[in-house]
């Protein structure tokens, strides 16, 4: 065979392919030019009721809305009924003495920087179904001989 033949079937084969296959779909389901519409937003819990923790250390949830809640360099809108200083009249519970520890474990007169924007480690609860499942287990349910487990 000449190359010219040969380049000639290289070309149907490889057409034939590319009109075999399936078309590529994204992960969106829109094209990536597309604005698609955005899903629902769900509901806050909002009960203001403390949710158990499920392991040593696991920072507490927020139990209300802080949908516009300034968290920034500027501002911090949670120190205004978290701070040591307000908690008297807010109600609300003051910001764990961590907060206040610089990563050397001196204690501070003010939050640490390190602590100051409350939402990388808490957040609000949404009334949602789990996207995955989940097999966690908490400890007090691991130890057969725990002495914390409250009597059945």
């Amino acid at each position: 065979m000449t190359p010219k033949w040969l380049m000639a079937l290289a070309i149907i084969a490889i057409a034939g392919a590319a009109y075999a296959a399936e078309p590529i779909t994204t992960l969106r389901s829109t094209a990536p030019d597309q604005e698609s519409a955005a899903p629902r937003i769900s509901n806050f819990e909002d009960t203001d009721q403390k949710r158990p923790r499920n392991y040593p250390e696991q920072p507490p949830t927020i139990p209300h809305d802080i949908e516009g809640y300034q968290i920034d360099k500027n501002a911090n809108k949670c120190l205004s009924c978290h701070a040591r200083s307000r908690t008297g009249e807010s109600g609300a519970p003051m910001v764990s003495i961590t907060h206040f520890m610089d990563r050397d474990g001196q204690f501070l007169a003010a939050v640490s920087p390190r602590r100051y924007f409350c939402t990388q480690c808490h957040v609000s609860q949404r009334q949602v179904e789990p996207l995955v499942g989940n097999s966690f287990v908490d400890i007090d349910a691991l130890l057969p001989n725990n002495s914390t487990r409250i009597a059945e």
